[in-house]
């Protein structure tokens, strides 16, 4: 699976959404995600939000496919970077909650992808002009993060429990790790636009060894979280496909305003 441009992004993962639904498979939860995150990208490049809308159309597909190697070298022969490898092996994991899913691939992707695909998109001295369209992006994720926000607490109707253990409730812990993670993506994108062949090489890989670590610190997280976590899935849907669907609609039917008390609720099916 290759893009050769933003159009072929948004197709490539709408395919991936479509198989993994009829497959109930949970790489769709954060390639929905991912899908209207794009969409969005896209939209601001045909209405002249960035500067350069060509350049943040190869950004993009830059960007998309390292998610799509991932995929593929995941599902060729369980290969490819660190980081992806960690959320991809816990795909059949029925203990991760929501929540940690969409947080694993935004980890691999932003903290490991989005330099790499700056500093390809613009090399050298370059990519200081690619600086106030890279951030602009933020902006794009903070509405699809508050429309995602919705959907994950009406699948998670328990997940305020995070709250009382000392961590972050949905919306924050997808917020802080998009917001917090770009910045540094962008410390490390003009690292690597600056470096030689030699020298990108060691950053990429002490760059997937970091994002690793982070992905298995928010796999198995220690103290209270991890038996909140427990309480919480047990109330999270056992519908792969109809939480794949809710995500995926995320942006068309988006927050409401209910307090998290109030959101629509998706139910556990019974068993038996």
């Amino acid at each position: 699976m290759a893009a050769e441009n933003i159009d072929d992004v948004v197709e490539g993962l709408a395919g991936i959404v479509r198989e993994a639904g009829r497959a109930g498979d949970r790489v769709g939860y954060f390639a929905a995600l991912y899908r209207q995150v794009t969409v969005e990208v896209r939209t601001a490049i045909h209405g002249g939000l960035f500067d350069d809308g060509a350049r943040m159309d190869r950004f993009d597909t830059l960007f998309g496919n390292r998610y799509f190697d991932a995929y593929d070298a995941w599902r060729r022969d369980r290969s490819g970077p660190r980081c992806w490898r960690e959320a991809f092996g816990l795909l059949n994991d029925a203990d991760t909650v929501i929540v940690q899913h969409l947080i694993l691939g935004v980890n691999a992707h932003i903290n490991l992808d989005l330099a790499i695909a700056a500093a390809r998109t613009s090399p050298g001295e370059a990519i200081h002009a690619l600086r106030r369209d890279f951030l602009l992006i933020n902006d794009i994720l903070g509405r699809v993060v508050l429309a995602v926000q919705d959907s994950v607490g009406a699948l998670s109707p328990l997940l305020s429990l995070l709250d009382r253990v000392g961590a972050r409730t949905d919306e924050r812990i997808l917020d802080f790790s998009v917001r917090q993670s770009r910045e540094e993506a962008w410390y490390n994108a003009v690292l690597l636009a600056g470096q030689n062949d030699e020298e990108r090489e060691a950053t990429i890989q002490r760059l997937d060894i970091r994002a690793a670590v982070l992905a298995r610190l928010t796999a198995r997280p220690g103290g209270l979280v991890r038996p909140a976590l427990q309480l919480i899935r047990s109330t999270e849907s056992d519908d792969v496909p109809a939480v794949i669907t809710h995500l995926d609609n995320a942006m068309s039917d988006p927050p409401s305003g209910r307090g998290r008390g109030e959101a629509r609720r998706i139910d556990r099916p019974a068993s038996g």
